[in-house]
């Protein structure tokens, strides 16, 4: 066998077809990934990996491989030296192993000069090396079990003819076929089981860097049939009945075992941040769903900017793991703005249904233009429908980290998506009223937004005065409290009722205004007074962990407050610093928090954690450039004309939201109850709390129309994320099933260095076009020197 293997391989370098037949393909390759403009030209796609080299590779592949295995054997019956081969003391499929591994390696050494690619971008990477190393491995390992089953089959067409043509055309029609042409067919008759029967649905994922057994299977499946066709071919005597029998039988037992290996299989994510595995969590959700979910993606079209090209590959890849799972994830991309007739029309319904469209800068060949895209989706299950933001804003956000954000909040995007439709809003959540909290209308959005999840509903302790247990009960039937800026004092019978709430396993969330203060007072007067507020809550946190303190954080990093200058027809609005509106930049990677967009305050108070037995987490502080202003002091819009003195900003990161978690003790543990219950407990199930130094965290602005997104700020025209770190907050407080926690989970977009790109363009594409063909010469020349030398002697 071994002497077969390496005759094929001296007999394929012997000749000019050999070399003329690998440098056709290293040429291709370089001309299409390096120099012509397209998708696949890696340096203007911009992405440092090898995608495009992986997607391209199979298409090449299927002219290269048949072009090296068309002579295996149409050549040995037209030389008429297979009746002589045969009558060696080898088996036959001995004979078929050695014309296949011959051919195989052939291709695998036409495949080692694509690794200076890897070198290239590598290099070009910003930083240098990001490039995916482990991602890569497994796409080449894909790469070779595609080459094994195009080897076999180019083996075996040329057993059908003495002809290299024939067996050569007959070979990359059957590749065609068996790559792409059962997706064909599978859409023609809507079926998920043809489709898996093409080489194409199992290269997909591999090429990705995952390496599935089923995929192995199934290629080790069609690379093992035609090896075995091809040593029943080449027997004189042919193919009897009983043969036939047998051979149907194997195919059978293949698809038998690629059939239960669906139900039993291993899978490996090979991606350095596992960024196609999808979190069990997610998984679980629709893992029952037995109708389909519909998934309409809008963020189609030509002309995208090369981030945005990305940010859709990565949708489709992130839906395909999903469909993967459970077949009732169908998905489609469709571009609503693709037809000029009916474009603005189309805009319009999608901005009535809230998808509203993005403008993005697009730079080609020095050249800037405009395109338009819909970064949303819809799902639709049961005649429900909720849209799905593929978009994750950050203010001050580059197109590249843009879309960096948005890749990593995809998995978090589509599990929430989907989980809004399959699970029923069975957890409630009650929003104190009766101590002076914030009015439905100011929080108005938020409301509208969690009502998505939860069921809502408002609650009174008043009727804690006159009978406290009955109190207690009805708040007990609530999973959640929240208690949106209250100013008013708590009595101690109230505390008491919230404290045994909390022993009973139940979460808050807490946003506390410590200072009487408001910007209204401001615009109306010019000045006011920032004065301490009396909440009686003070021994009620100190317990917990936590003690809120009567200050104004003072913060350079700030949103800037809007005012009318000038008088008359001179007036105008300006924008002025305002150090007390902190803007948050949030650096934990808590799910809470994990790539979340800037937070306003508006006059936030201090918070210290103090030692206990409770789990403290610091969610947002603020920026190492601001300090503490204590109370009672004036604040005066004239602060906006003074310069803030540097040296004075010396207390930095100010604590301004804190997480509490674990078994709390109660805050009337060996004190005197302010009245007896029949069930009291003074220490608490595992529960969970979150304090916010702010009650104006969750006010949205009134407009004429009514509320104005929560976080929206009109004077400036930036949507910050208040809404979303409120909704995380909540949503962690009430997620058993731990979806919350994929928001932790980082993934990088690995980009190339545009400048160096730009300045050492010429050289790479140099290296990638010339170097292979070169490589390829020197090995010709040494190898027919060698040979030359050999057999002259």
């Amino acid at each position: 066998m071994f002497a077969i293997l390496r005759k094929e391989i001296n007999s394929f370098f012997a000749s000019p077809i050999g070399y003329l037949v690998i440098a056709l393909f290293l040429l291709l390759n370089g001309l299409i990934l390096w120099l012509f403009k397209g998708e696949f030209n890696i340096l203007d796609n911009g992405f440092a990996d090898l995608s495009s080299f992986f997607l391209l590779a199979p298409w090449v592949l299927i002219f290269l491989i048949p072009a090296v295995t068309m002579r295996s054997f149409s050549d040995e019956k037209k030389q008429g030296t297979l009746e002589l081969l045969l009558t060696k003391p080898i088996s036959l499929i001995h004979i078929v192993f050695g014309k296949y591994l011959g051919a195989f390696l052939l291709i695998g050494m036409a495949l080692v000069p694509t690794l200076l690619y890897v070198y290239t971008v590598s290099q070009l990477g910003n930083p240098i090396g990001n490039l995916d190393m482990g991602s890569t491995l497994g796409s080449y390992f894909g790469l070779l079990f595609l080459v094994a089953a195009y080897t076999a089959i180019g083996v075996f067409t040329s057993t059908l003819s003495d002809n290299q043509i024939v067996a050569f055309i007959a070979a990359v029609f059957i590749c065609i076929v068996f790559y792409i042409g059962f997706e064909g067919i599978a859409d023609m008759l809507s079926s998920s089981f043809i489709e898996q029967l093409g080489m194409n649905a199992h290269y997909k994922s591999m090429s990705r860097g995952i390496l599935d057994t089923r995929d192995i299977l199934y290629f080790l499946s069609i690379t093992l049939f035609f090896i075995f066709l091809t040593s029943k071919r080449i027997t004189t005597k042919g193919i009897h009945k009983k043969e036939a029998t047998f051979i149907i039988g194997l195919l059978i037992g293949l698809f038998a075992i690629n059939a239960i290996s669906s139900n039993y299989y291993g899978r490996f994510d090979l991606t350095s941040d596992k960024r196609y595995t999808i979190s069990e969590a997610a998984l679980s959700i629709i893992d029952n769903v037995n109708s389909p979910i519909l998934v309409d993606v809008f963020l189609e079209g030509d002309g995208f900017p090369s981030e945005f090209r990305r940010l859709q590959l990565e949708t489709k890849q992130i839906l395909e793991e999903f469909s993967a799972h459970n077949k009732n994830i169908v998905f489609h991309f469709i571009n609503p703005i693709a037809n000029e007739t009916s474009r603005d029309a189309n805009i319009q319904k999608l901005n009535e249904r809230g998808l509203t469209p993005m403008q993005l800068s697009v730079e080609e060949n020095g050249k800037s233009s405009q395109a338009v895209i819909i970064p949303w989706a819809l799902a639709s299950f049961n005649n429900v429908t909720v849209k799905i933001p593929l978009i994750k804003n950050k203010i001050g956000a580059t197109q590249q980290e843009l879309v960096n954000h948005s890749v990593q909040h995809l998995e978090y995007a589509f599990a929430d998506g989907f989980s809004k439709l399959v699970n029923p809003r069975n957890k409630k959540i009650a929003f104190l009223i009766g101590n002076g909290e914030l009015k439905g209308r100011y929080i108005e959005d938020f409301l509208k937004t969690v009502s998505e999840y939860y069921n809502l509903a408002p609650f009174t302790l008043d009727s804690v005065a006159s009978n406290p247990e009955r109190t207690l009960d009805q708040l007990k039937d609530f999973d959640l409290i929240v208690s949106a800026k209250p100013t008013e004092a708590f009595t101690e019978n109230e505390k008491f009722v919230l404290d045994q709430f909390t022993m009973s396993g139940g979460k808050s969330l807490w946003l506390i205004d410590a200072v009487a203060m408001e910007k209204d007072s401001l615009y109306n007067t010019g000045k006011s007074v920032a004065i301490g507020r009396d909440l009686n809550l003070t021994d009620f946190f100190f317990k917990y962990g936590v003690r809120i303190n009567p200050v104004l954080v003072n913060d350079l990093y700030s949103a800037p407050i809007t005012l009318a200058i000038g008088e008359g027809s001179e007036a105008r609005f300006q924008q002025f610093p305002w150090f007390y509106s902190p803007l948050v930049n949030p650096e934990s990677h808590h799910p809470v928090v994990n790539n979340l967009n800037l937070v306003k305050f508006d006059f936030a108070n201090q918070i210290d954690t103090l030692k206990n037995d409770i789990q403290k987490t610091v969610l947002l502080k603020s920026s190492v450039l601001s300090k503490i202003d204590g109370t009672p002091r004036e604040i005066s819009l004239e602060m906006t004309g003074e310069e803030p003195d540097p040296q004075l900003y010396n207390n930095p990161h100010q604590n301004l939201a804190v997480l509490l978690e674990g078994e709390f003790t109660s805050v009337y543990n060996n004190r005197i109850k302010p009245f007896s219950l029949s069930k009291e407990r003074n220490k608490s199930k595992p529960t969970k709390m979150i304090v916010i130094a702010d009650g104006d965290v969750i006010k949205n602005e009134l407009g004429k129309n009514g509320p104005i997104e929560l976080g929206f700020d009109r004077s400036s025209g930036q949507l910050y994320g208040n809404k979303e770190f409120l909704l995380n907050a909540v949503n962690y407080l009430l997620d058993d099933n731990g979806l919350i926690n994929i928001r932790s989970k980082e993934i990088e977009v690995s980009f190339l260095d545009y400048k160096k790109v730009a300045s050492e363009k010429t050289k790479w594409q140099l290296i990638n076009i010339l170097l292979p063909l070169v490589i390829l010469g020197v090995f010709g020349f040494i190898f027919n020197f060698y040979r030359k030398k050999k057999y002259a002697n």
